[in-house]
């Protein structure tokens, strides 16, 4: 028998909160089938070896093959997941983040929250294939936006992974169906900004 080494992540809001920039049934095929098979197939590839006791930023940044793809997608979606709160028309998310260091540091590197999101949504459009986008800070806390294919995370870099849009088409298919473009720019609508400051901060 497989030991259970990690856990599918419990979502911090109900599968439809997301509605209707995220449809439920996008999140039970999403986060309840995809990452699950990725956490099974995780148990399976790390027992008995090395990386069964190494949390999964370790495993990432030092993993290859079926492992490295495996973990890298479970850190993706965690961080994925776990950035949004539920939509709410009456308030959403702000357009920019209330004052805090990240949105310091945001305008310091890239000019303007505006002019961050236009070059965020370009590469998330841009990137060939599947992967993730990823905004990310170096050991100084200088921003930088990159592309991942694939697994691909920032950690691998030695980078601080921050806030993230999945390109992978079953992300978006469902709801958007081959529209990535509009996906992205629905998504700022549920970011949790204080979520993300923590991230920066901590």
């Amino acid at each position: 028998m497989i030991e259970v080494l990690f856990t599918l992540i419990t979502l911090p809001y109900a599968p439809n909160a997301l509605e209707p920039v995220i449809s439920q049934e996008t999140i039970e095929y999403h986060h309840g089938k995809h990452l699950q098979t990725y956490v099974d197939n995780l148990n399976k590839l790390v027992a008995g070896t090395e990386f069964e006791s190494m949390p999964l930023e370790q495993i990432v940044a030092k993993s290859q093959g079926a492992i490295f793809n495996n973990a890298g997608q479970i850190l993706n979606h965690n961080l994925y997941f776990l950035q949004f709160k539920a939509y709410n028309a009456a308030a959403p998310s702000p357009v920019t983040p209330h004052p805090s260091p990240l949105l310091d540091a945001i305008v310091r590197d890239f000019g303007s929250f505006e002019a961050f999101k236009a070059e965020f949504e370009q590469k998330g459009t841009t990137l060939f294939g599947s992967g993730w986008v990823w905004l990310a800070a170096d050991k100084d806390g200088k921003l930088v936006i990159t592309q991942e294919p694939n697994a691909g995370n920032p950690v691998t870099k030695g980078l601080k992974p921050l806030l993230t849009l999945d390109v992978w088409e079953h992300a978006y298919y469902i709801d958007y169906r081959n529209r990535r473009a509009a996906h992205l720019q629905s998504l700022w609508q549920i970011i949790n900004w204080d979520e993300i400051n923590r991230r920066y901060t901590e």
